[in-house]
């Protein structure tokens, strides 16, 4: 009886009487001969077919999976993306010397022999009968072509790919089958182009094309002799032979290759034995793949692209079919960016928050009546180098478009949703309420469904003793009148809230909708994204009509040779207020950054309104602003919500207390201001608002900053209405004024609570 290896493999007799079996066969498919998998040859095996006649009569050849390349609305490239870096090229496309490397070491009677090369099974059978193991294999190169095939379409996943690649009889019948086919209907060209696109040649580098560029940085159709031959040396072990680790070795591979082309005829001896001496000659290109290589800082944006891509139905029925189509690549994508908007956007940040800042910043640049997303940038570098203060956590965007886990409570910048609300239920621009420094929640407030009670004694007041009502909404808005806010509120229930809010677009970071509660429906203590911001104050730009979010423009996939495009995800339009809402909306809001906490934000040379907002204990600082042709928001905070930004640096400049209107405020100003270089600058339709009697003239001066935007105590430090937290002042006037004690609030977040960037305690201007 034969001995096994000690690993329990074959003896070299049984190796030899197994590769005689597929030798028999092969001889047996070339004359025709269907043969059943179990015979007298003892064929049966782990992993075989049935029968040979049983196999599919035609392979499946998924297209080859290419590179994406993502532009932006100019044309400009902004990044390549790929699940398998490759550039499918005409034979006409690479280099001669390339097609006769390649059959020389691979299979040099390509030319002469059908799908298989008997004369080459029985040359290794004897080879390795003589050497007792399997030494030599007899594949053609319309052989390895087929089982690439199979590797294509096995992709990523790693059983399909180990599958794909098994050792057993039955794949190599199926591989045989395929092979005959391929012969009869492609022909030697075709297959030779195809082989050429298809292998794998290291570095990330599938296809010919791609690998030329690699190693040498040049199309395939440029490469010589020496260069040819040192890829085609490759294709049996690209990790042996990779040059750029290993130049020694690679070299005598490379002209083991250029002797064999000679001993074949396709090259004379005297040009093998110049080549043989010349150097590798490398200039190597390092792979540019994904996200990281986005120009002008637009990662996170493309990112965005990419999130979208994979997560809209327009793109595929299921997330696998999405994701297949996106790995198969050869996608032209343009998209919305404007470069001009985006380099204004980086600046900006760049100019006011330096990246190993203990806190973070974003900005998102909306189109009003468009939706197109026009610019999209944070602080924080795109990439996993935590080392570099880098990341992956698009802080612009909700969760499941790669953004945090809940977004960021976003203070006082809520506000305006609910003045909308109100003008919207019939509540004039005049409206006035008591407004005292300081009130309890009210005992119940009307929601959709049931009311909210308080029923903890929950308290609020205004940033300052000094703002003490009767306000009119005007004023109210100007200064951020907390107490203001949460009357008008109880006077008109939260469902109209809640209407607006659906109407804009607005939901938490994590999707869910808005929580039926004071706090959230009013100060902003709930986690939103700086798009879904910018997006809903756009509609206050364009008089009342909100447009989804896009970022895509359209897609072209090139399939083959052949170029198809693809269905976009479109913005959908719809009036989420009257124009008479809006106009009054903008006119209150330009008073914000005319005389209100916003003046640091204002555009002199435009129309412009906008809001600030701050949140407990300082923790995240909003503007959000718009002129009749651009809408933005940039938020300012720690993406763990852990920093209180009080006695601290940011872009090199101190803050005793950081706000709203002086940190995001610059930040908006300036990336608006060269994002809208050049561009028209129409007006709003403003409405005529009679200024309230003034009971006081002077109320505020020394007590409350020019900005104003000094943290409005939201909610008292509980989130929803469910955490006491006692009557946390905003503390002092932010840059001088009285310098108010900021008492701890009786809130913080548990540990785990958030991932990257999370939800806070709750808001306040």
């Amino acid at each position: 009886m034969p001995k096994k290896r000690s690993g329990g493999g074959l003896s070299p007799a049984q190796q030899a009487a197994k590769f005689l079996g597929v030798s028999v066969l092969a001889g047996a498919v070339m004359a025709g001969i269907a043969l059943p998998a179990v015979g007298a040859l003892g064929l049966a095996a782990k992993g075989s077919v049935e029968s040979f006649d049983e196999l599919p009569a035609n392979l499946k050849t998924p297209p080859l999976s290419q590179r994406t390349t993502i532009l932006d609305a100019d044309g400009g490239q902004i990044a390549t993306v790929y699940s398998r870096d490759r550039t499918v090229v005409d034979l006409k496309g690479i280099s001669p010397y390339m097609q006769k490397a390649i059959v020389a070491i691979e299979d040099s009677r390509f030319y002469e022999h059908g799908a298989i090369d008997l004369k080459g099974v029985l040359r290794a059978l004897n080879k390795n009968a003589r050497s007792g193991e399997v030494s030599e294999g007899a594949s053609t190169l319309t052989q390895q072509y087929v089982k690439n095939v199979f590797v294509e379409e096995a992709g990523d996943d790693p059983t399909k790919v180990a599958q794909a690649t098994q050792q057993t009889i039955g794949r190599k019948i199926a591989e045989l089958k395929y092979a005959i086919q391929v012969e009869e209907e492609l022909g030697k060209k075709k297959i030779l182009e195809n082989y050429l696109n298809i292998t794998f040649f290291g570095q990330q580098a599938y296809g010919v094309e791609a690998a030329s560029q690699r190693y040498f940085s040049k199309h395939a159709k440029d490469l010589n002799l020496q260069e040819a031959a040192l890829l085609a040396g490759l294709v049996q072990s690209p990790s042996r032979y990779d040059p750029v680790n290993d130049e020694a070795e690679a070299k005598k591979r490379r002209n083991v290759v250029i002797q064999r082309m000679a001993q074949v005829g396709a090259v004379s001896q005297t040009e093998a034995a110049e080549a043989a001496k010349a150097p590798l000659g490398l200039k190597v290109s390092k792979p540019k793949n994904g996200c990281i290589t986005a120009v002008d800082d637009a990662g996170f944006f493309c990112d965005y692209v990419r999130n979208v891509f994979l997560n809209d139905p327009v793109f595929g029925k299921t997330k696998e079919d999405r994701a297949r189509t996106w790995n198969q690549g050869g996608l032209t994508i343009r998209t919305t960016l404007d470069p001009q908007a985006q380099g204004s956007v980086q600046q900006s940040l760049k100019d006011h928050v330096n990246t190993s800042d203990k806190v973070a910043a974003a900005t998102t640049l909306v189109e009003p009546g468009t939706g197109k997303i026009v610019a999209m940038g944070q602080s924080k570098p795109y990439g996993t180098n935590a080392k570099q203060h880098e990341t992956v956590i698009n802080y612009s965007v909700d969760l499941a478009m790669g953004g945090s886990n809940f977004g960021f409570p976003t203070g006082s910048t809520f506000k305006p949703f609910v003045a909308a609300a109100a003008l919207e239920e019939g509540r004039p621009p005049t409206q006035a309420y008591s407004a005292p420094y300081e009130m309890p929640y009210p005992a119940t407030v009307r929601g959709c469904n049931k009311p909210w009670v308080n029923d903890g004694d929950y308290k609020l007041e205004n940033e300052n003793e000094s703002e003490v009502g009767p306000y009119a909404l005007k004023d109210a808005m100007a200064k951020s009148v907390n107490t203001y806010f949460v009357q008008m509120i109880e006077d008109i229930g939260m469902c109209p809230v809640v209407t607006m809010t659906d109407k804009l677009g607005v939901v938490q970071g994590n999707g869910e909708k808005i929580p039926e509660v004071p706090s959230s429906m009013t100060l902003g203590s709930t986690g939103l994204s700086p798009l879904t911001m910018a997006s809903a104050y756009a509609a206050f730009a364009s008089r009342g009509m909100y447009c989804t979010p896009v970022a895509i423009e359209s897609i072209t996939q090139k399939v083959g040779n052949e170029q198809k495009s693809l269905e976009v995800p479109k913005s959908t339009c719809s009036r989420a207020m009257s124009e008479q809402t809006a106009d009054t909306v903008n006119t209150l809001l330009q008073g914000v950054v005319d005389s209100g906490t916003g003046q640091e934000a204002g555009l002199s040379d435009r129309d412009n309104a906008g809001k600030t907002g701050t949140t407990d204990e300082r923790k995240n600082a909003w503007f959000v602003g718009y002129t009749p042709n651009m809408s933005g928001a940039v938020w300012v905070g720690s993406a763990s919500q852990k920093v209180e930004m009080k006695n601290i640096t940011i872009g090199g400049q101190y803050h005793a207390l950081v706000f709203g209107g002086a940190v995001p405020g610059p930040i908006w100003k300036d990336a608006m201001t060269g994002a809208l270089s050049g561009k028209e600058s129409p007006s709003f339709n403003l409405v005529n608002i009679p200024d309230a009697q003034d009971r006081d003239e002077d109320k505020g001066d020394g007590n409350h900053d020019d900005d104003g935007d000094n943290g409005d105590n939201g909610d008292g430090g509980f989130i929803g209405g469910l955490i006491s937290g006692g009557n946390d002042n905003g503390g002092g006037n932010g840059s001088g004024g009285t310098g108010d004690t900021e008492p701890d609030p009786g809130f913080s977040a548990p540990e785990g609570f958030i991932r990257g960037v999370g939800n806070g305690p709750g808001g306040r201007d």
